[in-house]
């Protein structure tokens, strides 16, 4: 027996020098940041008005963000001392990427054009510089050698060559020491352009679906360029190490958002998208740390909306002559929730799998049905059946009305601003529950249900009623936010508390930011459920296909970053440290390094 070592073969996609390759990489980014101040379509018809020599606007916004990146990761392939910071884990991966990107939403950008305006004469000179412009980047990343182990059929031949391009390198060299001071000021500055780039995507106007797509591509590509430069990674153990100001920072910048907005209508997206990433946070007890599968979770908002909404003062409500203060109907909405999580919880979650995923599908369904039915003509008259309860009166609090302007350092805050700003607080309380409990005795042992509930119950884990401390603590949670809700919509109606619909809250869509943000972590689902909004929201131009476009988005994730968006690092080992997701390489050793195999003498 004999061991021969091979050492992995340098190959590019494209024959081409590597130093005019990253020439190449490097014009095309230059002239990509130059072209959006050229005029890229004669008319203003298209949404941003691209007819303006010198300004950017709309989607050659960006092109210009896309092209600095591509720049500045190739001045760092180059090793331009500060400039190759940005990519400590070095190899050409970011590089290609952010070209990538470049040239997707250039591309999309001309295509969008032409096809909108109806054929290429729409387009001016500045959009076939922008589109050539785009095109170098990517032929020059294409171009770039890559250390690829020899295939061993077409199959692996193709996957040896283009994963390189985008895989993370698997060491990346630790950090230099940073005073305390830099820390906080690295978290604070990217606290900030995270508010930037949230407050970027609400404010794009629904009717420019186009500047919505771009954005996302750019945003998608960005970051998993700094994903696989290694930045990701470093800010993660920055704010590991700083959890506390991290949480601050994060609620400081959120806190912001409703004074940069002059439009009320998108302060109302952010508080709708605060409602439904705190019932999202919920379920990710349920879901993410207890491992059951809750099908019907919807049905606890609405039981807390509608038992805050009975109590909170309206003309239409059985209880018409109470008034509760705020803090007594929001306990009242989350004692609710709780009571019905364990009068649910309790008969049936001494069953597992699919069989307690269909019987809370079923009281999802049974609690629609039986609030359209309570009408006092099918049952008896308490939520007025279909037509719900209208006219909830706005909050009260220490003298301020919320459904009044406030004019708060010269900035006007609208009413939606300020429910706004009072989910801030109800969601700080919501994450500061959820981080005690994970952490507590109760939530390590959620953990160990989840991974081996036999296992656990063998080790003296009382099963049942951990589990039922899950159901009823997220059932509280989403209680209370349904309480804010009744209130931001006047109204409480059965329709939207049901299992899957076309817009949020639902049960599909609950589970989904759960699931696509990452379960077991807390900015996973904020960041799902902010994505599961938005996305209905502003792509209003693929009317019935944006279910479609959804599902494929689903399953490409699915496929390429099971774990979520923002992975728990449990999960994310559990999937790819094993290699279980690996395409099979038929006994090659991914990775660098020599590749060795065995041979009888």
């Amino acid at each position: 027996m004999t061991t021969m070592t091979t050492t992995p073969r340098t190959t590019a996609l494209l024959p081409l020098p590597t130093p005019a390759a990253r020439a190449l990489v490097l014009a095309g980014g230059l002239a990509s940041t130059v072209s959006p101040f050229l005029a890229w379509t004669w008319t203003s018809n298209f949404p941003g008005d691209l007819t303006v020599y010198g300004y950017p606007g709309g989607l050659q916004w960006m092109t210009l963000i896309a092209g600095v990146l591509t720049a500045l990761y190739a001045l760092a392939s180059y090793g331009v001392p500060g400039v190759r910071r940005l990519n400590p884990g070095g190899g050409d991966a970011p590089l290609a990427l952010t070209a990538l990107g470049l040239f997707a939403t250039t591309w999309f950008t001309v295509i969008a054009i032409a096809v909108t305006l109806g054929g290429l004469a729409n387009l001016e000179p500045g959009a076939y510089v922008a589109a050539v412009a785009a095109a170098l980047p990517l032929i020059g990343a294409l171009a770039l050698p890559q250390q690829a182990p020899p295939p061993a059929d077409g199959t692996a031949a193709r996957t040896a060559a283009l994963r390189p391009l985008v895989k993370k390198p698997d060491r990346i060299p630790a950090p230099s020491p940073l005073a305390p001071w830099v820390q906080r000021a690295v978290i604070t500055l990217v606290a900030f352009a995270g508010l930037g780039v949230f407050t970027f995507g609400v404010d794009t106007p629904s009717e420019e679906g186009e500047t919505f797509i771009g954005y996302l591509i750019v945003v998608v590509f960005g970051i998993w360029a700094l994903s696989t430069a290694g930045i990701v990674d470093r800010l993660s153990r920055l704010a590991a190490d700083n959890r506390a100001f991290t949480l601050a920072m994060g609620f400081a910048a959120a806190i912001v958002f409703p004074f940069t907005q002059t439009n009320d209508h998108y302060a109302n997206i952010g508080v709708n998208i605060l409602i439904f990433g705190t019932v999202a946070l919920g379920l990710n007890i349920v879901v993410g740390l207890a491992g059951l599968l809750d099908l019907g979770y919807v049905a606890f908002l609405g039981v807390g909306a509608y038992a805050a909404a009975l109590v909170s003062g309206s003309e239409f409500s059985r209880f018409s002559g109470v008034q509760f203060p705020f803090w007594a109907a929001a306990l009242t909405g989350a004692a609710a929730s709780l009571i019905f999580g364990v009068l649910i919880g309790a008969p049936t979650l001494r069953l597992r799998g699919d069989y307690l995923a269909i019987v809370t599908l079923g009281f999802g369904e049974i609690f629609r049905i039986a609030v359209n039915n309570l009408d006092g003509e099918s049952g008896p008259d308490i939520t007025n059946g279909p037509n719900g309860i209208p006219s909830i009166p706005d909050l009260t609090m220490f003298g301020f009305d919320f459904g009044e302007s406030h004019q708060v350092a010269g900035i006007t805050l609208g009413r939606f601003a300020n429910y706004y700003l009072l989910m801030v607080v109800i969601m700080a309380i919501v994450v500061l529950v959820y981080n005690r409990a994970a952490d507590s005795r109760i939530g390590r042992a959620w953990v160990a249900i989840r991974e081996d509930e036999t296992a656990a119950t063998a080790m003296g884990i009382n099963g049942f009623r951990v589990k039922l401390i899950a159901f009823a603590l997220g059932a509280a949670l989403a209680g209370l936010a349904g309480t804010v809700s009744a209130h931001v919509t006047y109204s409480v109606v059965p329709n939207p508390y049901q299992f899957a619909g076309s817009t949020p809250p639902n049960s599909a869509f609950l589970l989904a930011a759960v699931v696509l943000g990452g379960m077991g972590t807390v900015s996973g689902p904020l960041l799902g459920a902010a994505l599961l909004y938005l996305l209905p929201e502003k792509l209003v131009f693929l009317q019935d296909k944006s279910l479609l476009a959804f599902g494929i988005a689903l399953v490409l994730l699915m496929r390429f970053r099971p774990e979520g968006i923002i992975a728990n690092r449990r999960q994310q080992l559990e999937f790819h440290e094993t290699g279980q997701l690996d395409v099979p390489d038929r006994g090659l050793e991914p990775g660098p390094g020599a590749h060795t195999t065995k041979a009888g003498a």
